[in-house]
Order: structure tokens, then C-alpha cells, then sequence
């Protein structure tokens, strides 16, 4: 007697108690533990929706359950407001994955359902005691619209404990539509990796990258270099080409005469195109970037050999391979590579291209610079070093005409800066040099976006990386409006938080339109396409 008056005047001094005394009863079973207590969360995952996948999770609902209550949920109700149009979804499942928050689909929840405003899943899933975690997957219709977004959340559950309404962790959240460019095997592929994204003269997007036939290691290994091609702006891309690939040289299998990190370009003033790559002779279990896995000198099968093709053809039809390596390399560098990024065309039409590579043997030796062509790429020169220590990198042409240069940084977690005034003959660091951009030590991408507003032609730097310095996630695209001094955070867009390999490979689709592949937690490569109005709006 005395406890439960005790208990209800505490359940008073909370203002719980309402006249019929219910409230009473409810918060003094809550505190003596005496009732299961039962809670859900609904949340959606930053990462877009990609066609050609078969699953794409919109939604995760997490039930906990206390005290070791025997209960079940009966019915998950959710609605598909911020969906910008119903049609885009061709069917919605519900998965449970237990007590695991990694989404798997093989425990389905009733049938696939259509698109509808609202909709109902029944179930007599049994809830342990703990966290129960359901996932809400989205297959997207085949004609769905890369500019539109989906969304749902999940309004009300019905549990043998009585009717919940989750708490929404991620209002007004909505995944925008990509595409699933490349999944693990396509095309009889083990792994696709290393994008490198252009545009060609036509307006025809080209996407590089690496094929790795057996397995997901990079060189030296059976690895060939192939192309998607897409001349609708990304919304269709035609089957893959395989534009290098240097077969059995040698008399060597497939797995020791591996081709990687594909680098273009292209000359918008003629409309050909370059693709470069680094191929590797022999050396089984080497990597180039590793030890003697390249050494100095010219010789196929030591050294580490910079190789080109090209198209005149809009990407159709490519060259045969060309060796580049005596014309480019110097004797004494252990490497000289292509950068696997977008190179870039100057108001003159000089070509400007990123490359690395290392002057010595330890790990630090690694450099990256630019090669430039003034003849249209019937001949390039490699400029002087611009940072040791770094090695993956992207050009783009600064307001005052001079060449900024962003690099993959092997000393800390921070992006390396340079900037030349003279092609690539001497460098200085930039202001934010090793203090500003943050990075996990992966590819980064960077580009310049030429625009008009209020009748004025201005620019701005758009970057792309996974933005963080533990690992390969968060995957953002960040906009400067003052030639890279500056990443204010409103202009932070994440793209995807999941656990990806990160490479972004960012260019412009169109007078409207920027487009990036990267290698995200949906798939080997991830296309999306977004507005400038929607990048650079203050």
C-alpha cells in the first residue's frame, strides 16, 4: 500500500495522471517494470535509388523490445510522400533482417506490392526481445527519371503490444534516382573499379574504367580497360567496349599483362578522344606502386609501361594500343602513370592531363604532375613534380589563368594543393594546401563549372570525395565560389553515406547538368546527374 501510493505520487508529480487514473496504472507498471515496453524508429539511409538494381532500400524500421516481452507486429503502414512520382517505383518489399541492421534480402514479408500512396504490409513476425530490424526495398521502373526522388516513411506499426508511431529519424529525407553502371558480374566481371568520367565534343558521356576479370585486386592481375558509352546525358548507356586490353604479350597469360587506372581526355576542338592506362608485363603477386613492382628504366616487363589509345569516332571505335613510355618517362622515375581522372582543355586548346608516378623506391616517392600538349596530342610533354608524397590528382584552370592541381595526399588525411603559372615547370602550394579538404587517402575528383547569373559569367570549383578521414563512406560533392579557397558547408551535398571505394569522377553533361560515377555502397559504379541550379544556389 504504501508503494503504490508512493508510485502515484510520482506519477502526479510527472503530470501523468489523468481522472480515470489509466495514466496512473500505466506509469506505475513502466517504473516497476512490471509491462514490456516497446519502441520504434524509422529512418532512410543517405544513398540514391539506382536502376538496374533489384533492391534499393528506402527504409529501415527498428522495433526494440524490453523486459523480454513475447510479442509479434501484425501490420507496417507507410506512406510515399516526397516520392515525385509514384510511377518511378515498379514494386516495394518488406524484408526482416532480425537483429542484424545490414540489410539482406532473403526473409521477404509478404509479397512485392505496387506504387500506392499508402501501403500496408501484414506479418506475424515474432519480436525478440531487443532490436528488430525491417527494411523497407524499392525496384525502380525502368523508366524512371534520374532528375526525380523517392521517398516513404514508415507512419504506424501494429504490434500484439499495442499501435506504435515510429519516430522519424530523417525527415523530409528523398533518394535521388541513379544508375547501377557497373555491378559485379556484368558481363561475366568479378569487379569493376577506378572511373574516369568525360564528355565528348558531341555531348556523348564516356566512362573509363577498370575490368577486373577474377577478382577484386588491383595489378598485376587480369585486368583489362573498358568504356561505357551514353548519348542520352546518362539516362541509357550502350553495352560495354573493351578499348584496351594487351591479351597474351609475351607469351604471358591475360593475368600478367594487366592494364588499370584509365585516364581520358578530350580535344573539343577536333573531337578526339584519349584514353591512357599503365600496363604491366610479368611480375606476378607486384603492383606497380609497391617496391620493384616497377623499376627505372624503359624496359616492357621492369618497368611499368604508360599506354594510349584513342577514338575519332565519338568513342565507337578505338586505336590500336600505343606505348608512350620512352616519349614520356624519365630513365631514372621507377613509374610514370596516368591519373585515372578527367583531363582538361585550355581556352587555347592546350591539353592538359594529370598524371603520377614515383622517383624512387620507398613509399614516399610517389609525385604527381601534369603532361601537356599544345599539338592537339600528336606529341606531350610531363611537367616537373609538383608535391612528393602524393599521387592521384585532378587539374582545373584557375580565374586568373593559372592551374590548380589537387592531390591524393600520402602524408596525412588531408588533400595536397599545388598551383603553376607555367604549365607544370614550378609549383607553389596553394592556401589550402594539407589544411582544408579531408580525405580518407583515396581519388578525388575536381571541375570547373562556367555559368551565368544576374547577366554575369562567373565559375565555381565543384569537388567530390568521400569526406571523411577514416574511411571510404560519406561520399560528398562540395562547391567553391572563390577558386578553392573556400568549401562553405551549405554546399555540402552527400551523395552516400554507405561504405563504398570511393573514385569520383565528376563532369559537366550539359549546358544544366554535372554528372558523377563513383564507387559507392549500391553498386561497383554509380551514376547520378544533378542541375546546377540545384549545386550552385546561395
Amino acid at each position: 500500500m504504501h508503494t503504490y501510493q508512493g508510485l502515484g505520487f510520482i506519477a502526479m508529480i510527472l503530470g501523468i495522471v489523468d481522472p480515470t487514473g489509466g495514466q496512473v496504472t500505466k506509469a506505475m507498471d513502466s517504473l516497476a517494470g512490471g509491462a514490456p515496453k516497446v519502441s520504434a524508429v524509422s529512418l532512410q539511409p543517405v544513398h540514391p535509388m539506382l536502376l538496374r538494381n533489384e533492391h534499393g532500400t528506402v527504409t529501415r524500421v527498428m522495433i526494440d523490445v524490453t523486459d523480454g516481452a513475447d510479442s509479434f507486429v501484425k501490420t507496417f503502414n507507410f506512406n510515399l510522400v516526397g516520392t515525385d512520382t509514384l510511377g518511378d517505383i515498379e514494386s516495394l518489399t518488406l524484408y526482416s533482417t532480425g537483429d542484424s541492421d545490414k540489410f539482406s534480402p532473403s526473409m521477404a514479408i509478404g509479397e512485392p506490392t505496387r506504387h500506392a500512396a499508402t501501403i500496408t504490409f501484414h506479418s506475424e513476425r515474432r519480436l525478440k526481445s531487443g532490436r528488430n530490424f525491417f527494411w523497407l526495398s524499392c525496384r525502380l521502373n525502368p523508366s524512371a527519371e534520374l532528375s526525380r526522388r523517392v521517398a516513404a516513411t514508415c507512419t504506424s506499426v501494429e504490434t500484439s503490444l499495442g499501435r506504435l508511431t515510429p519516430r522519424n529519424d530523417s525527415p523530409g529525407f528523398r533518394h535521388r534516382i541513379g544508375v547501377a553502371l557497373r555491378k559485379h558480374q556484368d558481363d561475366g566481371v568479378h569487379t569493376y573499379r577506378i572511373p574516369a568520367l568525360a564528355t565528348s565534343a558531341k555531348g556523348t558521356l564516356l566512362c573509363v574504367y577498370d575490368m577486373r576479370r577474377r577478382m577484386g585486386r588491383d595489378l598485376q592481375e587480369d585486368i583489362d580497360i573498358g568504356l561505357s558509352r551514353s548519348p542520352d546525358g546518362g539516362r541509357t548507356w550502350e553495352p560495354v567496349r573493351v578499348i584496351l586490353d594487351m591479351g597474351m604479350y609475351g607469351g604471358l597469360p591475360p593475368e600478367q599483362n594487366g592494364c588499370s587506372d584509365p585516364g581520358i581526355i578530350v580535344d573539343k576542338h577536333t573531337g578526339e578522344i584519349f584514353c591512357f592506362a599503365v600496363w604491366m608485363n610479368g611480375k606476378p603477386g607486384k603492383h606497380q606502386w609497391n617496391d620493384d613492382g616497377s623499376e627505372p628504366g624503359f624496359e616492357i616487363g621492369k618497368s611499368a609501361q604508360f599506354m594510349m589509345v584513342r577514338s575519332r569516332d565519338d568513342g565507337i571505335t578505338w586505336s590500336k594500343p600505343e606505348n608512350l613510355t620512352r616519349q614520356l618517362k624519365r630513365e631514372a622515375w621507377w613509374l610514370l602513370a596516368p591519373s585515372p581522372q578527367q583531363g582538361i582543355q585550355l581556352p587555347d586548346g592546350k591539353l592538359v592531363m594529370p598524371v603520377e608516378g614515383r622517383d624512387g623506391r620507398d613509399a614516399l616517392s610517389t609525385f604527381a604532375t601534369i603532361m601537356i600538349s599544345g599539338d592537339h596530342g600528336a606529341t606531350w610533354t610531363v611537367g616537373q613534380p609538383a608535391f612528393r608524397g602524393g599521387n592521384e590528382c585532378q587539374a582545373v584552370q584557375l580565374g586568373d589563368g593559372s592551374i590548380m592541381l589537387n592531390m591524393r595526399n600520402d602524408h596525412e588525411r588531408f588533400r595536397a594543393v599545388f598551383v603553376t603559372r607555367d604549365l607544370g615547370q614550378t609549383w607553389e602550394p596553394h592556401a589550402t594546401h594539407r589544411n582544408t579538404l579531408i580525405e580518407p587517402n583515396c581519388n578525388a575528383s575536381l571541375l570547373r563549372i562556367d555559368y551565368y547569373a544576374v547577366g554575369e559569367k562567373r565559375h565555381a570549383l565543384l569537388f567530390a570525395n568521400p569526406n571523411t578521414q577514416k574511411g571510404r563512406t560519406h561520399h560528398t560533392l562540395q562547391v567553391s565560389f572563390d577558386d578553392g579557397r573556400t568549401w562553405p558547408k551549405s554546399h555540402h551535398l552527400l551523395l552516400d553515406e554507405g561504405q563504398g571505394a570511393g573514385y569520383p569522377s565528376l563532369t559537366r553533361v550539359d549546358d544544366r547538368h554535372v554528372g558523377i560515377v563513383y564507387e559507392g555502397s549500391q553498386s561497383h559504379l554509380v551514376f547520378e546527374k544533378f542541375s546546377l541550379e540545384e549545386l550552385l544556389k546561395r
